[in-house]
């Protein structure tokens, strides 16, 4: 499904954020990619959605180079993954219904899809009570549930979630890895950045360890090891 090939990427400042990478993802699979700040896991996401283009080496997705795609053709290829981060990027004048109704307006939904759906998937991450408020009225764990809700809401083939815990307390933290299983447990392919131990081992799926920019490890059933 995901394919990256010798993928490397130097910026200007000759600085190497990733370095001969070559690893591929099938459907459905939860990976978790680990490693030290600085190691070159944001830089693998940003290559999957085209918002990064590699120094060398291609990056694949269903055999389609997404680095070679068209602007109109990469909006449809990042319709079809759901982004998570880790500072939400939630619209705060907008209501929590609304922030979920625009990405579905985005990609052409009705507005009766719209009303049907926006419910369905603030259930799905246990927040249905707090549809009409606005973002500075939830707690951050909350905010990070809207924006899994988001991201899920156009029903995409993968979630790619960034350091989605990062500003998360135990409770919350734990709570969005288990929002994010039951994700993947539905068959969408999840693929989640972390430096979190306790979150690596309690997803207890494939990790991919990096370090300076190299994968120097991928284990099948693996555990933090930094």
């Amino acid at each position: 499904m995901i394919y990256y090939d010798k993928v490397s990427k130097i910026y200007p400042d000759d600085s190497v954020a990733l370095d001969n990478v070559s690893f591929g993802i099938e459907p459905k699979e939860f990976v978790t990619i680990v490693g030290h700040s600085g190691a070159g896991k944001t830089t693998l996401m940003k290559m999957l959605i085209a918002e990064d283009f590699p120094t060398q080496g291609s990056v694949f997705f269903e055999s389609t180079n997404v680095h070679r795609l068209s602007k109109k053709d990469t909006t449809n290829l990042r319709r079809r993954i759901g982004t998570v981060f880790q500072d939400y990027r939630l619209i705060p004048n907008k209501t929590i219904y609304e922030n979920i109704a625009f990405a579905m307006e985005a990609t052409g939904r009705s507005d009766h899809e719209i009303a049907a759906d926006v419910p369905h998937v603030l259930e799905l991450v246990n927040l249905s009570h707090k549809i009409w408020n606005f973002p500075k009225e939830l707690s951050g764990g909350e905010r990070q549930r809207v924006a899994i809700a988001r991201a899920i809401v156009t029903q995409p083939d993968i979630i790619v979630a960034d350091e989605p815990t990062g500003n998360l307390d135990p409770t919350n933290t734990f709570e969005i890895i288990r929002i994010l299983q039951k994700i993947n447990e539905l068959g969408t392919t999840v693929l989640l950045t972390t430096h979190n131990k306790g979150v690596v081992d309690t997803v207890k799926g494939r990790v991919i360890t990096m370090e300076k920019g190299k994968i120097i490890r991928d284990d099948k059933d693996g555990k933090y090891v930094l």
